[in-house]
């Protein structure tokens, strides 16, 4: 006899729990955010989940470090788009997680505002404030130009090339001397952002660097005079745009992490070296000869693991897969982590330093403003992140002590220090994807579809937020919610009992609002 407290719908939703068959079985290749969020997600729809991950700790490119004794995010850092409508604000909010909000809603390419900022040329002299409005300015009007050179141009090219050709037609937009130098941290900072170098960032899929001109018209108080020009040419890219600024994980994004993985199933080194798929069926064999076999797997590894062939697929992945892979591009971003005895550095969010090249420019993120710790975080990008790799850390945390040493003299010596090496890191071999030049248009569509009872989810695998912490989280739930529908389908599972679940699921996760930070 069922338990009267049931009710009706209870007697209901018990009897179609006890007609259920065996539950159907997913492996997760890949420990960060969009694996972790892949295998919750059919956790809470009562699959049969195990996560496979190559290190020995869980989050990816996403790594919060305790050794300062306070959290250091020696990947990513950043909520980008602190908003309900980010789909890891409800999660962040419900943790209670701090954010320190860097930017404001109109500052969509950079982390930050420029609003808190000092730049130093290479004697040591700050930059007065007007020759940088100024130089914004010329930025300003020769990305505005581009978009020209763009329209006119059937075949793709690099950013820089466009540059180049704005400035043989608009000579009076060339700068000398310290504002050739400003603009070369503007394109530092751009780089930045792509993690990857303007002579590779492709002009015709610019579309995030194209808004960069929505954010320097706030900060040169000429918002007014570009909003109907953003408007008019970047009306799609805006559609995909999250409001709310840019908003720095105090804590570190460990605590998302813990959070999400709670109760699953999850195997620590534990190294994919080949997938096989049949009817139904998939085998993951990992480095020490074990085999996991499952219903279907999703595959969140990170792009410059699948570009490396690193994982062998039987039978090989189909040609348009193949493509989508190769057509990609992964950029390097590093950090080098400084923790101090004391504060002597001024009071602002950036530290950068201008110079002849953008690869000769830098820039420090000063910690200390958001979490309070004497921590300042040296940001290097594209090539010069490449180069940082070939040195030890020793030779990393000298080579920056000079740089930051130029700005300040007064400087002294860290106490601790930590070096990041995405770009020749086994388990990544890059940090977040790029656009190439010449990347077709349907590329990010064809690396996100299925191939049979293969998924693929990850930053690279989000359309509209690749290169993301939540492109990455919402990748990997829309993978396992396609992988959960196939699945149900072919197990006979009801619509009305995963409907339930799904209900229940979101109740118990996802609050309806976020505060503004």
């Amino acid at each position: 006899m069922e338990p009267k407290s049931l009710g009706t719908g209870g007697l209901f939703l018990s009897h179609i729990q006890r007609q259920q068959p065996s539950p159907p079985s997913v492996i997760v290749i890949g420990g960060g955010i969009s694996g972790i969020a892949a295998a919750r997600t059919l956790f809470n729809a009562s699959f049969e989940v195990t996560l496979l991950e190559s290190r020995d700790r869980l989050g990816g490119r996403v790594h919060t470090d305790y050794s300062f004794g306070c959290p250091i995010d020696m990947g990513a850092s950043w909520l980008h788009g602190v908003c309900n409508e980010n789909s890891l604000a409800p999660l962040i909010r419900c943790l209670g997680l701090k954010l320190y909000r860097t930017s404001g809603d109109n500052s969509i390419l950079y982390d930050h505002d420029l609003e808190s900022y000092a730049l130093y040329d290479k004697h040591g002299h700050q930059v007065p404030q007007q020759i940088v409005i100024e130089v914004g300015e010329t930025f300003e009007r020769i990305l505005k130009e581009t978009v020209k050179v763009r329209n006119e141009h059937a075949n793709d090219m690099s950013l820089l090339q466009a540059i180049s050709f704005v400035l043989d037609r608009h000579p009076h937009l060339r700068q000398e001397g310290l504002a050739y130098e400003v603009l070369q941290w503007y394109i530092c900072r751009m780089e930045a952002w792509f993690a990857a170098d303007v002579d590779t960032i492709s002009l015709k899929n610019w579309d995030q660097v194209s808004i960069f001109i929505l954010f320097m018209s706030n900060i040169l108080a000429i918002r007014t005079l570009l909003q109907y020009f953003v408007s008019q040419l970047f009306l799609n890219v805006q559609e995909h745009v999250l409001s709310g600024g840019h908003g720095l994980m105090v804590l570190g994004y460990n605590p998302v992490i813990e959070a999400l993985a709670k109760d699953l199933d999850i195997h620590l080194n534990h190294r994919v070296k080949k997938i096989a798929r049949s009817y139904n069926r998939v085998t993951v064999t990992v480095e020490d000869g074990t085999n996991f076999v499952a219903d279907a797997a999703i595959i969140t590894v990170p792009l410059g693991v699948l570009k490396a062939n690193l994982i062998k697929f039987e039978p090989e992945l189909p040609e348009w897969k193949v493509s989508a892979i190769s057509d990609l591009g992964v950029g390097i971003e590093n950090k080098i982590a400084l923790q101090f005895s004391t504060v002597f550095w001024p009071n602002v969010e950036v530290l950068g330093m201008v110079a002849q090249t953008s690869y000769a420019c830098g820039y420090f993120l000063n910690l200390h403003k958001a979490t309070g710790h004497p921590v300042l975080v040296y940001m290097a990008a594209g090539r010069f992140a490449y180069d940082i790799e070939k040195l030890n850390d020793e030779e990393s945390v000298n080579l920056v002590m000079l740089q930051l040493r130029k700005m300040l003299p007064n400087a002294t010596e860290p106490l601790q220090y930590l070096v990041s090496r995405w770009g020749t890191d086994p388990d990544s071999l890059g940090s977040y994807s790029c656009d190439l030049v010449g990347k077709p248009a349907d590329v990010y569509e064809r690396f996100c579809a299925p191939v049979d009872n293969l998924y693929f989810a990850g930053e690279a695998a989000c359309i509209d937020h690749s290169g993301s912490v939540h492109g990455a989280y919402s990748s990997g739930i829309t993978a396992a919610e396609d992988c959960r529908r196939r699945l149900s389908v072919q197990h006979g599972i009801s619509d009305l009992f995963q409907m339930v679940l799904r209900e229940e699921m979101a109740e118990a996760m996802v609050p309806l609002q976020i505060s503004r930070m």
